[in-house]
Parts: C-alpha cells; sequence; structure tokens
C-alpha cells in the first residue's frame, strides 16, 4: 500500500521524540489514519493520547501489528531484538518494518535474525534529529523540516517498501539520503557516536574530582555548549554504543591520539603547533557551519 492509496495504520513502538514526532507529522500531513503507540509505561502512552500524538496505546506490541500497515520501532536498539522477535508472527503480509535507531548494521543483523520472513518488507533508518527530551512530551511538529533521514535497505528489500518509507519521511518535511548500513555506521561513529561519548566522559571525570562540585559552581556558557549532549538518554546511548562498538573503538583510538599530540605541543610549549592546530579546526567548523546554515535554511 501506498501513502497516497488511503490512510495508513501506523503502530509505534517506543513512544518518544523519534517516534511521536514522526506520528505527529504524518497526521498532519494526511498520510495516516489511525496511529496506535506501543510502550512500558502506562503514563506515558496516556500522556500521548492526551497530546494527541497517538490515537489508541497498547501494552502489547503483538495485538498492535496485527492489522499495521507500518510498523516503526522507535526502541532503544538494545530492546529491538526482543521487538522483532515479539512481533514477526503476527505481521501481515503487506506491513512495511522500519526503525529510528541511530546505527544500522545491527538493526539489519536483527531484522535477518527474527524477520527473515518479512525482510522484502524492512526498510532500516535513521532520522537525523533529535535532542536531550524524551518521552512523549517531548514528540514535536516539525522536528523533521528539512532535516536528513538515512535509509539502509537491505538486498531484498522491496522497491515499493524503500519507496513508501521514503515517501512517508518525506511527507514529514525530511530530505532522505540512501547508504548501506556498514557506510552509515563508520560515519555516525565519527559526527555523533564518539561526540556523544566525549561529553559523557568529560561530564563523569567532573564528577570524580574532589573539587567537581566547586568546577560545576563556576561553569558557563563554554560548558553548557560542549556538555549539553551529556544530558542524552543514557541507556539509548549505551545501547548504540554497545551496537557500534568496533567503529567507535577506531575513532576513540584516533582521538586519543590527536590527544597525546596536543599534549605533546602543549607540554613543549610549541605555540605555532597549537596555533595552527586551533586554526586548521576553527576553519573546518567555519565551513561546516556554513554548509550547515545553508542546507538548514
Amino acid at each position: 500500500m501506498q501513502a497516497g492509496e488511503g490512510k495508513l495504520t501506523l503502530v509505534v513502538i517506543g513512544v518518544g521524540l523519534i517516534g511521536g514526532s514522526f506520528a505527529l507529522a504524518l497526521k498532519r500531513a494526511g498520510k495516516v489514519g489511525r496511529v496506535i503507540g506501543v510502550g512500558r509505561s502506562a503514563a506515558n502512552l496516556a500522556r500521548a493520547v492526551e497530546l494527541g500524538v497517538i490515537d489508541e496505546a497498547s501494552h502489547s506490541a503483538v495485538d498492535a501489528v496485527r492489522h499495521a500497515d507500518i510498523v516503526l520501532v522507535a526502541t532503544p536498539v538494545g530492546q529491538m531484538a526482543r521487538v522483532f522477535a515479539e512481533i514477526a508472527p503476527q505481521l501481515p503480509a503487506h506491513c512495511v518494518v522500519t526503525d529510528g535507531g541511530s546505527t544500522k548494521s545491527d538493526v539489519v543483523a536483527l531484522m535477518r535474525e527474527h524477520l527473515s520472513a518479512q525482510l522484502a518488507q524492512c526498510v532500516p533508518a535513521h532520522p537525523i534529529a533529535g535532542s536531550d527530551l524524551s518521552g512523549a512530551a517531548a514528540a514535536q511538529y516539525g522536528l523533521y523540516d528539512n532535516r536528513r533521514i538515512v535509509v539502509t535497505p537491505l538486498p531484498e528489500t522491496a522497491p515499493a517498501a524503500a519507496g513508501l518509507v521514503r515517501e512517508l519521511w518525506q511527507a514529514c518535511g525530511a530530505r532522505v539520503y540512501e547508504m548501506s548500513a556498514a557506510e552509515h555506521d563508520a560515519v555516525f561513529a565519527t559526527v555523533s557516536h564518539l561526540p556523544h561519548l566525549l561529553a559523557f566522559a568529560y561530564v563523569d571525570m567532573i564528577v570524580g574530582k574532589p573539587d567537581g562540585e566547586r568546577c560545576f559552581d563556576f561553569a558557563a556558557t563554554g560548558f553548557r555548549d560542549f556538555t549539553r549532549i551529556a544530558g542524552s538518554h543514557p541507556e539509548m546511548w549505551r545501547d548504540i554504543a554497545l551496537a557500534n562498538r568496533d567503529a567507535l573503538l577506531a575513532e576513540l583510538d584516533g582521538y586519543r591520539a590527536a590527544l597525546d599530540s596536543l599534549r605533546a605541543e602543549l607540554a613543549s610549549g610549541d605555540a605555532a603547533a597549537l596555533t595552527a592546530r586551533f586554526e586548521r579546526a576553527r576553519e573546518a567548523r567555519h565551513g561546516w557551519h556554513q554548509k550547515f546554515l545553508r542546507g538548514n535554511a
């Protein structure tokens, strides 16, 4: 079924920022006629119904997917194996299964393991949008406006299934890109996953200092800007780190080498080397920011 042929029944498993905002955007675009939210927290699901994010709430993914046209699994990556295994026997033949996970090679492997009979209907995806907020109350209209979405179809994925997922994300206002799962994971280990690990580690280092509270007392805008992402969901980022472990270990090794080089320059008082490093970084960051602003104008 294509979205233009009628109102789809969307099941969102994990009703938070990503899944909730997807539902809101598609309801506003008239692409879905019924949204069923699945989750563990009765309070969160009740709030989602109250806010109009979902139309119905269920604690059973098995029951919810029986009449689904499309299922978005927006749980932490570590929960997806259980979810895929539970829903597999009840998925309608035409139902498309996608996800919102920040890693893709592991999701592909889990789909192959648990959804082997439905691979033609599987379309892994990663919306490049988010915040440090979570839960149904974090869902918002316009979250995906002009944002990038990466889809990583399997070789077995039917063109119609991939086309439906692409169509729905475009209806959310997003720009859709396609790449392999391996390429996706290498890129995002560099520009997303490593920065989160560094922010978490840095804040945790301060917590462990004898004068940590004193340091926090005097932290200001630089600290705020650098550490904002350390306020992100711990369970989700634990799962992402473990799921993309190999790529992240390589990134951490590269960053450690860069820190060792920086330390040597500082220890030796090499002002020229420090200046050159800072200028390269400043120019690269400035160039990226201008490109980012143009792309999101």
